[in-house]
């Protein structure tokens, strides 16, 4: 059959945009559509600026922190303008550069809502594209409360917009984004409260890792509020919020954010024309080439709902090019998949948690150091690091790396690849440290925790 390209891409989000550019490369002719983000939730309202947030935020920390080194005891005034003009710069920026990477590899773009019309056509608009492969790249959407009230409270997609920082806010879950825009808000100045459904935040997260997360963003100011069910948000004469919780208690704050999920974003895309199951959430379902149960039509990324992180999509985007458009045999590996909260102080972790590997039968040493940095030496912040490892007791083969504190993230990059290798804890004793650092803890743990 011949058609106008051999794959379109229904979405241009990380995932989306990598595996347009690279199969480009590879030689098929692709064409892409969106309706919204040129880079999608990463670039625009996820990752990106989350993290120019969360620098933002921590300002006022390094101000208060730098007293203890002889700076002044007065913090420049800050100005949520300025940060919002710069951070909105900067995402232009990042647009034009995804935009210019698509147009270098010679895809078509098409501005505009795509809809599956059959298994090898797709619309934007009134234009009809035939296409040898469809990949659907849609990635996934903020989950909206469904409380009486839900319309008062805004999701993580506007909170990056706002024209003002609020005096008092409430973040409803404890995820990624929740527990990161807690403390952003808490570093901009607002009161900020967190609650969670459940007793402890960050479900998935080694147990040490919550707990201490938990007591740092306490002792920073972030009000917590475990094992709280919000009822209904009601809309004071004043333009308050007071949000109810089941069984009573209630808070009132000037801006309520809904973080409690994200679903797969397949709503008026076409999926009723072909035959593409999807589970009861709405993520699709795919194989490990990523082919949907329509043959023609393929998905990867947050709408595959596997793994929801940028470089999850962006591997996914790679294997798929690859193997459709190079007749390579690379498969999408989930193990080993190392991951990062931008909360205060930071959580970097890769592999088992104690408690997983536990589970899974392992028979286990735990290394755990808790200290304060050197930095704080002279800061007088009580702010306290953490670095846990867990070794199968037999092979000696390291299973998880986890810690809490400053660049936690940048560290833990570095044991994943000693992980990705199949380090053993004998390996890390034998490393030469890097002094004075908080790195050069995981090479000098010795000593397990007793059981």
């Amino acid at each position: 059959m011949s058609t106008d390209v051999d794959l379109f891409v229904i979405g241009v989000g990380s995932g989306g945009v990598r595996a347009a550019r690279m199969s480009a490369t590879y030689g098929a002719r692709v064409a892409t559509a969106e309706d919204r983000y040129m880079g999608g939730t990463c670039v625009n309202v996820g990752c990106v600026p989350k993290k120019l947030f969360y620098y933002a935020s921590h300002f006022v920390e390094e101000f208060r922190d730098s007293q203890g080194y002889g700076w002044g005891t007065t913090a420049p005034g800050f100005e949520w303008g300025t940060l919002l003009q710069n951070k909105n710069a900067e995402i232009q920026r990042l647009n034009g550069i995804y935009k210019g990477m698509l147009d270098n590899a010679g895809v078509t773009h098409y501005e505009g809502r795509a809809r599956i019309v059959d298994a090898h056509h797709v619309a934007v608009g009134d234009t009809i594209v035939s296409a040898d492969k469809i990949l659907i790249a849609t990635g996934g959407w903020p989950v909206p409360l469904d409380i009486p009230g839900a319309e008062y409270a805004i999701t993580s997609n506007e909170a990056f917009y706002l024209d003002y920082i609020p005096k008092r806010s409430l973040v409803i879950g404890g995820g990624y984004i929740g527990v990161e825009f807690a403390g952003i808000f808490q570093g901009l100045g607002a009161e900020s409260h967190l609650s969670y459904r459940g007793p402890r935040f960050l479900t998935g997260f080694d147990d040490d890792v919550r707990m201490l997360v938990a007591e740092e963003l306490h002792r920073k100011g972030v009000k917590l509020h475990f094992d709280s069910v919000p009822e209904s948000i009601e809309r004071q004469p004043g333009g308050a919020l007071t949000v109810h919780f089941v069984g009573g208690s209630f808070i009132e704050v000037d801006l309520v954010l809904a973080a409690i999920g994200r679903r797969p974003a397949v709503s008026d895309i076409g999926l009723e024309n072909v035959n593409v199951a999807c589970r009861d959430n709405g993520a699709i379902i795919v194989d490990d080439e990523f082919r949907t149960s329509e043959p023609s039509i393929f998905a990867l990324g947050d709408v595959i709902d596997r793994v929801q992180l940028t470089p999850v999509a962006i591997t996914e985007a790679m294997a798929f090019a690859g193997r459709q458009f190079l007749s390579e045999e690379t498969m999408m590996s989930y193990e080993g998949i190392p991951t990062a909260v931008f909360c205060q102080p930071n959580i970097g972790t890769v592999g088992l948690t104690e408690t997983q590997a536990r589970d899974a039968g392992h028979d286990v040493d735990i290394f755990r150091s808790s200290f304060k940095a050197l930095k704080h030496a002279l800061s007088g912040n009580e702010e306290r690091t953490m670095m846990k490892m867990v070794v199968d007791r037999h092979s000696d083969k390291v299973l998880g790396i986890h810690m809490v504190g400053a660049d936690a993230g940048e560290i833990i990059q570095g044991m994943a690849v000693a992980m990705k290798a199949g380090a053993t804890k004998a390996v890390f004793d034998s490393t030469v440290g890097i002094h004075p650092t908080s790195a050069e803890e995981f090479v000098t743990m010795r000593e397990p925790v007793p059981d």
